[in-house]
């Protein structure tokens, strides 16, 4: 057995392996690609393989930004481990250890004194690790000194046959009698979008958003709800990543809270998504309070992940 440091040469081994080894997570050569060889931060001396007669029996793949990512910047003492695994016949040889080892000690180098399993953004392949579904790596990490930290959850809902409930109905009733609208996205209202979601949100929701007008989308994925003052107090948009199920992300303006917005805003997008013949949505993660909101909505969970972090 040795461990070399990536080269595409080991392609389709390393999507082989991680099929065998992440099977509630099955990838492509394209989506691999995409993820983690197209990433501006991918580099090679951070991404190694096991092998046994050339044949990939394991990979892991670490992150340093080189590249700042919005307001975020370069982030220069974090670091990620995106993923992980080892076939199941060579696991308690020590070789997850040495593959962890060699990423850390190359993270540390690069000035990193914080790694974060996951949850690498924009990229990542998971939020988190998933308990249920890969419980050996709970232990695996826990052993090598990462900590536990919130959970978040994935949800999901089939849109057969939906309408809005008489409740949500009333209340757009009763927040356009306050002089709220909720519409459809269009240009007119590009800019003035892009600057509210950056200065209620952050960088990443204008990027979303960005994109969507780039590809020329937005009028169909983003609805807005705008105040008697026609100025923008709330959004939601889906297929951040593609797919046209993918539901998120939603906001409502901090001056706009407690009305009832948020609500209005998710259900009339599951409405539309049913008239598109769009029949289940999901999101990838929300936190507690957020599980509680959507699960009001009727949305249930479909999977759940846990941070896990360790300071270098």
């Amino acid at each position: 057995m040795e461990i070399k440091n990536y080269s595409q040469v080991y392609e389709q081994g390393v999507v082989d392996c991680w099929n065998r080894c992440c099977t509630f997570d099955p990838i492509d050569v394209k989506k691999f690609r995409k993820q983690a060889l197209f990433d501006d931060n991918f580099d090679e001396s951070l991404s190694w393989v096991a092998v046994n007669d050339e044949r990939v029996i394991g990979y892991i793949l670490a992150t340093k930004r080189k590249f700042p990512y919005l307001e975020r910047g370069l982030e220069p003492e974090r670091g990620w481990i995106n993923v992980i695994f080892v076939d199941a016949e060579y696991r308690g040889m020590n070789i997850g250890e040495q593959l962890l080892m060699r990423a850390e000690m190359a993270l540390k180098s690069l000035g990193v004194k914080n790694i974060t399993v996951g949850a690498y953004s924009p990229n990542y392949f998971f939020a988190g690790i998933d308990a249920d579904n890969y419980p050996e790596a709970i232990c695996f990490f826990e052993k090598h000194g990462y900590i536990s930290g919130d959970q978040h959850y994935s949800m999901c809902r089939d849109l057969h046959g939906y309408q809005l409930s008489e409740s949500t109905q009333k209340k757009k009733v009763e927040a356009e009698a306050k002089g709220y609208r909720f519409i459809q996205f269009n240009y007119a209202y590009a800019l003035d979008l892009l600057r509210f979601l950056k200065d209620e949100f952050g960088g990443g929701w204008k990027r979303n958003a960005l994109i969507s007008m780039q590809n020329d989308e937005a009028e169909d994925l983003i609805l807005l709800v705008l105040d008697h003052d026609e100025n923008i107090v709330g959004f939601c948009m889906r297929k951040i990543d593609g797919n046209p199920m993918r539901f998120g992300p939603i906001g409502i303006s901090e001056k706009a809270r407690n009305a009832g917005l948020g609500g209005i805003l998710l259900e009339l997008q599951m409405a539309e998504m049913a008239k598109k013949g769009i029949y289940h949505m999901y999101f990838v993660t929300t936190d507690e309070p957020g599980r509680r909101y959507y699960e009001r909505h009727g949305l249930n969970v479909f999977r759940s992940f846990i941070d896990y972090r360790k300071d270098i």
